[in-house]
């Protein structure tokens, strides 16, 4: 089983959004993690780059060029859908799979 499937689960399970999420990896995209630091620090998804959804703003740049998609989780889902709206804004195509939890596993 690829790393994808362990994170994706298999065709038979993956939701809609798995699905988008799998396609957008599959063209090398950029995993954000918009929780804190410390939030990171505990536990995220291997690959994962940290910009908190407080600084993305500021930050926007240090995730990558605009033709790379973006997929972007949190802890519930809330900063997820904000990161994923300014980021929309500037440009990029988002996936937002919410909750870090989501991930079928």
């Amino acid at each position: 089983m690829s790393w994808m499937q362990s994170l994706f689960g298999g065709a038979a399970t993956a939701s809609p959004v798995a699905e988008q999420a799998r396609a957008a990896l599959a063209k090398g995209a950029v995993v954000l993690d918009v929780r804190t630091p410390d939030e990171f620090a505990g536990g995220h998804i291997a690959g994962a780059k940290n910009i908190s959804v407080q600084s993305l703003a500021q930050r926007v740049r240090e995730v990558g060029p605009t033709t790379t998609p973006v997929v972007v989780y949190c802890r519930s889902g809330g900063r997820s859908a904000a990161a994923a709206s300014l980021l929309r804004q500037h440009g990029y195509e988002v996936v937002d799979v919410g909750p870090m939890s989501a991930f079928p596993r």
